[in-house]
């Protein structure tokens, strides 16, 4: 049956259910994210450790990507997810402890997250299983704007819970919300077979790393959704040094603008005018940043962050070639490894603007990581014409 609606989208029962469990996981990431932040912050005065409590934990997926990242093909992905759902609820619980060290929470969240990494994958491949293959753009930009709705909520309740409750009770709440989150998986998605009959090991998940990243086409797609995204996080990193007790209302405005974007390119544009946007929207990915060298207030600084962020929607698109352009037995591994690669480089630039901030102001950190994601845009354009789209009615 065709999938070219949200409402036909929100029919298929398993679609549901994992939507239903990623908002719950992406809730409690981001209280707790924020929880750790402001802890963090408050005992250190440290931008470099507050951007790494927030978000180097995806520095552990390198680990995962050179480790047990074929998990995502041969492990039952409902079996796969349900686990890490699971051992992330007890990181969250046991970050609930009142005089815990700080090397001890960021171990916990290094573990959760490497946890994360292995199985990740999986999430994104079990779309195309659930849905028709010419469904993913939808289904996965939908998806993205749980993300986004979940990151305003999540950021906003956590902003107003943390002025009355310590941080340690909305590490709590976040756990709560990871076991929701393993409930609806487990008894919302139907068992299905590995993708691949090959055990886990490490040999196999370098061999087949290797064999994908080999590709020219799918080595440049990679970069491209890797580098230009990760150094924009690293604008957003610098958040609460630049805002204060007030980043909770720019990292909302961020989460709206990137909602915008996949509501706008994954519902309402065809195939062609995705592809035909994608230059545009990554240069507006990073350009209105370059705003903050002139440290403005913060409803403007809300409105850059909206602006900008609607160009991570251009990952939508140069997500479908990448599954386009990968064997389909080892879809979970290259989802996978786009995804950790994303937060590791997430996580990298997070510590660069957290090291640059502590040398020169906030606004200027922003305004300088814009420029290198801008730099880093033009310079990795030329690789996307291997994999762009033949013009209709073209032969390839």
């Amino acid at each position: 049956m065709p999938v070219r609606t949200y409402a036909d989208l929100f029919a298929v029962r398993e679609f549901r259910n994992l939507f239903l469990a990623n908002c719950a996981g992406i809730a409690a990431h981001t209280t707790s994210s924020l929880a750790l932040g402001a802890l963090t912050y408050a005992s250190t005065g440290s931008a470099l450790l507050t951007a790494l409590s927030m978000f180097g934990a995806p520095l552990a997926g390198v680990l995962g990507s050179l480790t047990l990242l074929s998990a995502a093909d041969s492990v039952p992905p409902r079996r796969a997810l349900t686990l890490a759902a699971v051992l992330v609820a007890a990181g969250a619980a046991l970050q609930a402890v009142p005089g815990l060290p700080l090397w001890a929470r960021f171990a916990i969240i290094f573990a959760g997250a490497y946890v994360g990494s292995i199985t990740g994958g999986a999430r994104w491949a079990l779309l195309t299983d659930i849905l028709p293959a010419d469904s993913y753009v939808l289904a996965r930009g939908t998806m993205n704007t749980s993300v986004g709705v979940m990151q305003i909520a999540g950021f906003g309740l956590a902003g107003a819970l943390l002025v009355w409750l310590s941080p340690y009770q909305v590490f709590l709440l976040a756990a709560v919300l990871r076991a929701v989150a393993a409930a609806v998986g487990w008894f919302g998605l139907s068992e299905r077979p590995a993708r691949a009959t090959a055990r886990t090991t490490v040999g196999r998940t370098l061999r087949v790393n290797r064999e994908l990243w080999a590709d020219p086409g799918r080595r440049s797609l990679l970069l491209n959704l890797w580098v230009p995204n990760g150094l924009v996080v690293g604008c957003e990193a610098l958040f609460v040094p630049y805002a204060g007790d007030r980043a909770g209302f720019l990292y909302a405005a961020a989460a709206l603008g990137m909602l915008a974007g996949d509501v706008v390119v994954g519902r309402f544009l065809p195939p062609a005018w995705r592809d035909r946007l994608v230059p545009a929207l990554r240069l507006l990915l990073a350009v209105p940043y370059l705003a903050f060298a002139l440290s403005p207030a913060l409803p403007l600084a809300m409105l850059v962050a909206v602006v900008a962020s609607a160009g991570f929607a251009a990952g939508l698109p140069l997500q479908e070639r990448l599954i386009a352009h990968s064997p389909a037995q080892a879809r979970g591994q290259v989802l996978g490894l786009h995804h950790n690669g994303m937060l590791a480089g997430q996580a990298v630039c997070a510590a660069l603007a957290g090291a640059v901030a502590d040398l020169v102001p906030a606004s200027w950190a922003v305004a300088l990581l814009a420029a290198a994601s801008l730099a880093a845009t033009l310079v990795l354009t030329a690789g996307l014409r291997r994999t762009a789209p033949a013009p209709a009615g073209a032969v390839r």
